[in-house]
């Protein structure tokens, strides 16, 4: 017995891929959240930009590699800031 294929609407599709353009967040990530194939949303997406033209800049290697060594900044600081609050949470415990 075979399950039911699902069937999702254009404006669905469309929505997924505006999150994936505009967050910049990975397909699989946006595929995971809404229960979606990544394969499927990579499709959606291509077929999306050929539609409406591209609607993100190609970015160049260099942009590449200066985005994807933000993005590990970022991830580092976010790490040591939630490492200060429990220090801090804990020496003000500490303090009483």
């Amino acid at each position: 017995m075979t399950a039911a294929r699902r069937r999702f609407t254009q404006e669905f599709k469309d929505e997924l891929c505006r999150e994936v353009i505009n967050t910049s967040k990975p397909i699989k990530d946006v595929a995971t959240a809404y229960g979606v194939g990544a394969e499927s949303l990579r499709n959606w997406l291509n077929r999306y930009r050929e539609e409406n033209g591209g609607t993100e800049a190609d970015l160049t290697v260099s942009e590449r590699a200066r985005l994807k060594e933000l993005e590990r900044e970022v991830h580092e600081l976010r790490a040591e800031t939630a490492f200060l609050k429990k220090a801090s949470a804990y020496f003000a415990r500490e303090q009483r």
